[in-house]
């Protein structure tokens, strides 16, 4: 392909409706990549690498929900029977547990503790998660590290946390999240031309005065001090960095488009889970846009936290209380009732993929290029455990990761799911977590 044939969106967009304005999204077509399809022709940069994680509480159900068979040509539980069409582009783990070392079992927290963070505590530390330890290698260059949303209205409905800052609190509300991606501060990566917000520029330059004046301060405190305005300009110096990449001309991303704004909400908090799930496939649309556009490479969507109030309407019981109360189906081996909330959840995945799915990427769809890492806070929701954890990972990574298995690894620790991913996506680590949770090398069976 010589440099005069090289195909952009912008010349194919010129050509098409005599210039007219489009709202469906150009995908990026093959001619607009080089001879491998990882990086865009005209400028030689990469077509970038997402992560995102969902959770979902209270499992899946008893050990029914494993499949019979590993490998390819299994056959999906009925549980996960939503997520059939995605079969070939997912992989599902079954049997990992979390293991205790003598610490506590603090229910809907201490599992998702010790798999997203390696680490189980008697406390409430919670540091250092997979998708941010993901985020520190690929989400530079963004003007978010990561966005972490939540559909029941609760802020505080969040997993994903740094090693310096802890829990990030969650977006609750679809119309504030379009504001806040794709609002005036929103630059268009395809846009012909770029003018700096004078606004962001006043802003970086008043930042830019007190970094001059930091060494200098630094030097006049005690330790504790020190300690305590370092986590201060550790918080200055991630601001200044959102702020250059805003001063700055983003990369072209074809398949950029900007979606419908949503409607304001009536009502923040939610407790019907069919009207959760609705928010949820707003802010799907939203997440899969902002990742298209390059405004984040990494997002994080919790359904309700694991001690899920929500419940069907006009029924006066939640998903929670019916894990404790409602007994196992002698003939189906599962809780039918609480099978009703995992089999919306699990269709709400399914839109969400669907969604990543239909971004075109030259010969691959956005979902290709990333992975779409599902978690949940315990096993059997019945006994609250920590054992048999199920992991379903949409997505190959680019080709980085295999897909279309199940791979069972009964009693094996659960943080080799999350070893595994952080290597995929690139993150130098060749051991991860702590006692009996760490672990030394990835499931091979999906490193591609």
């Amino acid at each position: 392909m010589t440099p005069t044939s090289l195909m952009t969106r912008r010349r194919a967009l010129k050509g098409m409706m005599a210039g007219s304005a489009v709202t469906v999204g150009l995908p990026i077509l093959d001619c607009m990549l080089n001879e491998s399809g990882n990086a865009f022709a005209a400028t030689g940069a990469p077509i970038p690498l997402r992560f995102a994680t969902w959770f979902w509480a209270l499992g899946l159900g008893e050990a029914e929900y494993r499949p019979k068979t590993a490998g390819t040509d299994y056959e999906l539980p009925p549980q996960l029977a939503p997520l059939k069409p995605f079969q070939k582009k997912m992989n599902l783990f079954s049997g990992g547990e979390v293991f205790l070392d003598g610490q506590s079992n603090n229910t809907h927290f201490t599992g998702v503790q010790g798999h997203m963070t390696g680490r189980v505590s008697g406390g409430s530390e919670y540091y250092g998660s997979v998708d941010a330890l993901v985020g520190d290698v690929i989400g530079n260059g963004t003007r978010f590290r990561s966005i972490e949303v939540a559909c029941d209205g609760d802020p505080r409905d969040s997993w994903s946390a740094r090693t310096s800052s802890g829990r990030q609190p969650a977006e609750v509300s679809p119309l504030a999240l379009y504001t806040r991606i794709f609002g005036p501060e929103f630059k268009d990566p395809n846009a012909a031309e770029f003018t700096p917000d004078p606004q962001i520029m006043v802003r970086r330059s008043v930042l830019s005065g007190v970094s001059e004046e930091r060494q200098d301060l630094m030097r006049n405190l005690g330790a504790t001090d020190r300690a305590r305005l370092d986590n201060y300009f550790t918080s200055l110096r991630s601001l200044e960095q959102k702020l250059d990449i805003q001063l700055q001309k983003p990369e072209p991303l074809p398949a950029c488009t900007k979606p419908k704004q949503p409607e304001k909400e009536e009502k923040q908090a939610l407790n019907i889970a069919t009207e959760a799930m609705a928010r949820h496939n707003q802010f799907a649309e939203l997440l899969a846009h902002a990742l298209a556009c390059g405004q984040t490479r990494v997002a994080n969507l919790c359904i309700t936290q694991g001690m899920s109030g929500l419940r069907r309407e006009g029924d006066p019981t939640n998903h929670h209380t019916y894990t404790h109360e409602e007994p196992v189906d002698p003939v189906l081996g599962y809780q039918v009732k609480s099978a009703w909330f995992t089999a919306l959840y699990m269709q709400a995945l399914h839109d969400y993929a669907a969604v990543l799915d239909g971004i075109q990427e030259g010969e691959k769809t956005l979902l290709d290029r990333m992975i779409l890492y599902a978690y949940t806070d315990h096993g059997a929701p019945r006994l609250h455990s920590l054992r048999n954890y199920p992991f379903v990972l949409l997505g190959s990574a680019n080709g980085r990761m295999k897909t279309g298995m199940h791979i069972p690894k009964p009693g094996d620790a659960a943080t080799r799911v999350g070893l595994t991913v952080q290597q995929i996506m690139g993150v130098p680590v060749s051991a991860w977590g702590v006692g009996s949770n760490r672990v030394t090398s990835p499931i091979s069976e999906v490193m591609a």
